[in-house]
């Protein structure tokens, strides 16, 4: 079934057990949510799903619209992780024909999506129906062997049609891999054309922020740290340095991804912008800022520039080794060597004063 549909689809194919377990989701997923297809398998959709449309999602994995009802409070048994004892296994007589109009399903739900600037919901209809799920090899509590489950077997197509600008944007989103501190370390094929660089250029350049422009180094870092508390960054538009040295807005969703219940990697999902959206952005920004140092306001807060006790770090690529023998002499450490090369200030000094 799956490999029969076209793939030129508007939308994505999505197969749901009657746990809520997403079984099966094609690659297009990513288009339209921004989640990448081995993320959402075998996860729950009801992590993707919004609040007030969970419990029409549960009633349409039930082949008579009516399935069992989880205690008063709870809106999804077990966490809102899968329907857990409320799901019922029904044995193949139990359930009506695979070709009967009941098991046909269409219905609006609104899901998760990492590429929305609104409200971070995007509104799909789904169409398919209710089919049987073979070879999940499952076994009831007493040991016995399962027969197969129907699944929900369906097209996911958004409500709006996407606009002329989106359908171009979508065809050049692209991901990539950091370690926690935000350290690259993997970028797919369509990252690498936005860029211009290769993995192992990205990996041997030091820390992410390295690419990023020093007037959004403040605002991605706060961002950072909201996703090692929450484990998600939220929407973030930013610069980052192509290998032409340009700048580049994306707009850009962090996640923590999670092995053995520690975090172990960051992954992002990152969307080129034109630079009239990102011009738009940062205007926006800058009206929840009291002041900005890209801007030279910070001026009015009598700062000098380098700042007292560390150099400048255009300057400092300058210095002789005479100088550095100097400083050592006088002090062991040059002031360069004290600054941490992966803090913030660390990546301003080690990118070049052509990039601005």
């Amino acid at each position: 079934v799956i490999s029969s549909l076209p793939q030129a689809l508007d939308g994505f194919v999505l197969v749901v057990t009657s746990e809520g377990l997403i079984f099966y989701s094609s690659h297009t997923i990513q288009d339209y949510l921004g989640f990448h297809q081995v993320d959402v398998m075998h996860q729950s959709v009801f992590e993707l799903i919004h609040t007030g449309d969970q419990q029409a999602f549960r009633r349409n994995l039930h082949w008579a619209l009516n399935p069992p009802h989880s205690p008063e409070g709870e809106p999804s048994p077990g966490g809102g992780k899968s329907l857990g004892s409320s799901a019922v296994a029904y044995k193949p007589d139990q359930l009506p024909p695979e070709n009967s109009s009941f098991l046909e399903r269409s219905f609006v739900c609104r899901f998760r999506c990492l590429l929305d600037n609104s409200s971070g919901f995007l509104a799909l209809n789904l169409q398919g129906r209710l089919k049987l799920l073979h070879g999940q090899n499952k076994r009831s509590e007493d040991g016995s062997a399962l027969p197969p489950q129907l699944a929900l077997f369906a097209i996911s197509t958004p409500l709006q049609p996407p606009s002329i600008l989106q359908i171009q944007t979508k065809s050049m989103i692209f991901r990539t891999k950091h370690k926690l501190d935000f350290t690259p370390l993997a970028c797919d094929a369509k990252g690498k054309l936005v860029l211009g660089y290769t993995e192992a250029e990205l990996r041997t350049c030091g820390t992410g922020y390295q690419f990023v422009h020093t007037a959004d180094m403040l605002y991605c870092a706060e961002n950072h740290v909201r996703m090692m508390r929450t484990g998600e960054s939220g929407l973030t538009v930013f610069r980052l340095l192509t290998k032409e040295k340009r700048w580049k807005w994306v707009q850009a969703n962090a996640r923590l991804v999670y092995r053995h219940s520690k975090p172990e990697y960051i992954l992002v999902t990152q969307r080129p912008l034109v630079d009239e959206e990102g011009g738009e952005h940062l205007r926006k920004r800058s009206m929840h800022l009291p002041f900005t140092f890209a801007t030279g306001e910070a001026l009015l807060y009598q700062s000098a520039y380098p700042l007292p006790g560390f150099p400048d770090p255009f300057q400092s690529k300058g210095k002789t080794s005479r100088s550095r023998k100097a400083s050592q002499r006088h002090g062991g450490h040059s002031q360069k060597d004290a600054v941490d090369p992966s803090s913030l200030l660390g990546a301003v000094m080690q990118q070049e004063k052509a990039v601005y």
